[in-house]
């Protein structure tokens, strides 16, 4: 079975690249062309301005409707032996654009293309989407290979009979306000190659860089340049030794982290006793950073022989996946482990320790982050947080929570959950609970709670529930709920417009809605939710300061990401977390926090960023979550982040993801391939980022104090 599915691995690489020749399929210089086109919360025309192939292209402006489609009819649909769809686009308005590409079939298969890079005003790009291609997943990898000629969009991987190519549509949703894009030169290409994707460094092939390393030689003239560059400038100015603010307003100094809120503004407070804002970094580690090679061995220029130094560098992989499938051990690769022992010797480690343990302070971080090298908390030289995750074990769990089916929730009525939580603080916690450079713990990460965008979403945890049989300890507690709320199933009834027949009925038996909900089903399952996750969050709230008093519980980390409008937390769920976390905790993967955010002054609790990062087009692999066209630009929109959050009066604090690039051909594991470090793979840096966080981070105190006066809350 191992040797089938390596051979299979293999075959989908050696099959990506396909025919490399181009074909024209629309390119709007007949007016017959254009007269076919339907057009939905929209209008086209066909214009000389912006075209990219010949004289004229496809104008397409947005009316009053927050979603326009456009479906342009395909005359030539045979498009077999090429690989991929491409088209130009031009936005000619005064808002930044996202689009989406679907091509469907005669028989009504589709496969869809969702833009995940913006496209901004007065800018042009090409844009491609795979067509049939195999899922990155099955080559080992979480993102798509790229094509430096396009800017990749995100493909569903669905497959059409390329023979019978019937329409191409093109989409825009949840428009606020009136957008103009022209299109032009649709065309069929070759698909992408993984072909020698990586060279011997661990670096995308496939372009040059300033500072992209060469040699070894050029590994240690870096770091030549780099050691005077840290000696010459080892930290920010105006810092205590916890990176809080040395001239800032001196507070009581209790030995551990704390919150206090001054002038409307939270913030952390040293122990010390300086006020604090977490500027923090993730993942700071030597050693997650090994790629699958066995049965990829074409992905790679150079691989080390068994007699060369750096082979032990290999490793054999106990648990990865790919298509979703657990697989065998196989032999992995760590690109920059070997760089390491190039740049710093057999001594490898203890060199890039000391290598990351200057950069934090010299770049102004002053947290090390979530999943870090847990030798470092020891090193006492800059403050942490602690990770921990609820080991499951075999506490009762709620399914199909959005936004994915295989999503679950704890349930917390279990009473197996108060022990396992116990058992999975009660060991770092009594280990950490006298150290003063620990801020405090995140416990879990991204949990699935619902989402605001329905009824459905919003108690999808209740109406999941009313699905369980008897046994589930939550539908019990349901039960019970409501029936402390109504006495008799007949008022139940009423209230919820249902017809059951007993609460013994409604406990025993699945219950699904048939109808909209009721303001009374709205109330009750909000409340039960609620009172859910309250046990979430109360149950480690205790735990933790059973067995550490000391430091804080920074939350559970909820996720909102670019593609959403919603976090995956509930009103409700959020309202919980806020009356019994010391500090609520969000991962944010937008641009930054706007009015939107304003939510959280209604809570009145301190909160912290756990995750956000961009990447830029420049590096091979593109980061399917936030880009810029460049590093330059990179650095820019990470400057926009750090500020917006300064500048939020609830926030205290954001945690970069991450410390090192992920391989470009996916880590071991899950083939998570994202290019958003500060680090690279050959552990040279991104310069302009630097610069950006040294920049910004000088200003953060303050920028958040505008005149800071005597405290009016503290915590």
């Amino acid at each position: 079975m191992r040797t089938a599915i390596l051979l299979f691995l293999g075959m989908l690489v050696a099959t990506l690249a396909q025919a490399g020749s181009t074909r024209i399929v629309c390119s709007f210089e007949s007016p017959d062309e254009v007269q076919g086109i339907k057009a939905t919360g929209a209008s086209v025309r066909r214009v000389a301005e912006h075209a990219t192939e010949g004289q004229y292209a496809l104008e397409v402006q947005s009316q009053s409707a927050k979603r326009l489609l456009v479906e342009i009819p395909i005359r030539e649909g045979n498009w077999q032996g090429y690989g991929s769809l491409a088209l130009d686009a031009t936005n000619t308005s005064d808002e930044p654009v996202l689009f989406t590409v679907e091509v469907r079939d005669q028989a009504g298969a589709a496969t869809v293309a969702k833009g995940w890079w913006q496209l901004v005003p007065g800018e042009k790009a090409s844009y491609a989407m795979l067509l049939n291609a195999p899922t990155p997943k099955k080559l080992g990898m979480s993102s798509d290979p790229p094509n430096d000629d396009f800017r990749m969009l995100s493909s569903d991987h669905h497959p059409v009979n390329l023979a019978k190519i019937a329409v191409v549509r093109i989409s825009m949703s949840d428009l606020t306000k009136l957008r103009t894009v022209v299109f032009d030169n649709l065309r069929l290409g070759p698909g992408v190659s993984c072909d020698k994707l990586v060279d011997r460094f661990g670096q995308y092939t496939r372009r040059d860089w300033p500072g992209k390393v060469k040699s070894d030689g050029d590994l240690r003239a870096q770091l030549a340049a780099e050691q005077a560059e840290l000696k010459a400038h080892p930290t920010l100015p105006d810092r205590d030794e916890y990176g809080g603010w040395a001239s800032g307003p001196k507070l009581e100094a209790t030995g551990f982290f704390r919150t206090v809120k001054r002038d409307g503004k939270w913030w952390l407070v040293t122990p010390s006793g300086h006020l604090f804002l977490s500027i923090g970094i993730d993942s700071l580690m030597a050693t997650e950073d090994e790629t699958v090679v066995k049965g990829r061995e074409q992905m790679f220029e150079w691989l080390p022989g068994k007699d060369d130094p750096l082979a032990s560098h290999y490793h054999n992989l106990r648990d990865w996946e790919t298509g979703g499938f657990k697989q065998p051990p196989v032999r992995t690769f760590s690109f920059y482990t070997a760089n390491l022992e190039r740049k710093y010797g057999k001594d490898w480690y203890n060199g890039w320790q000391e290598m990351a343990m200057a950069r934090l302070p010299a770049w102004g971080f002053n947290t090390i982050g979530n999943w870090s090298e847990p030798r470092l908390y020891n090193l006492k030289k800059i403050p942490y947080v602690g990770t921990v995750d609820i080991i499951k074990g075999k506490i009762e769990q709620i399914s199909n929570i959005p936004p994915f089916p295989s999503y679950r929730v704890y349930d917390t009525f279990d009473p197996r959950f108060a022990e396992a939580v116990g058992q999975s603080v009660r060991k770092l916690a009594q280990e950490r609970r006298d150290d003063p450079w620990m801020i405090g713990y995140f416990v879990d990460n991204e949990l699935p709670w619902g989402f605001m965008r329905n009824d459905s979403t919003r108690y999808a945890i209740a109406l999941q529930t009313l699905l369980l049989g008897p046994t589930s300890p939550a539908k019990r507690a349901m039960v019970e709920q409501l029936k402390s709320r109504y006495g008799t199933v007949d008022k139940l009834n009423v209230a919820w417009n249902a017809t059951l027949g007993s609460w013994q009925e409604l406990l025993e038996k699945p219950y699904q809605p048939g109808h909209a909900f009721t303001p009374a089903m709205r109330e009750d399952m909000g409340a039960f939710v609620k009172e859910l996750a309250g046990r979430y969050f109360r149950t480690i709230r205790d735990a933790l300061h059973k067995y550490d008093p000391n430091h804080l519980y920074l939350g559970a980390r909820f996720a909102w990401l670019v593609f959403e409008k919603y976090s995956w937390a509930t009103q409700e769920v959020e309202e919980a977390a806020a009356q019994y976390c010391d500090v609520m905790s969000f991962n944010i993967y937008l641009p930054g926090v706007g009015p939107h955010w304003d939510f959280l002054n209604r809570l009145d609790k301190p909160t912290i960023i756990g995750e956000f990062t961009m990447g830029a087009l420049d590096r091979g692999i593109y980061p399917e979550i936030l880009g810029a066209n460049n590093q330059a630009d990179r650095a820019r929109m990470y400057q926009d982040y750090l500020n917006s959050v300064v500048d939020h009066p609830a926030f205290v604090g954001c945690h970069f993801f991450e410390y090192l690039d992920e391989p470009p051909t996916g880590r071991g594991g899950d083939g998570e391939n994202i290019v958003t470090g500060f680090v690279t793979t050959a552990d040279t840096v991104y310069p302009e980022m630097v610069e950006a966080a040294k920049k910004t981070h000088a200003e953060v105190y303050r920028r958040r104090a505008g005149g800071a006066a005597s405290p009016s809350a503290s915590r």
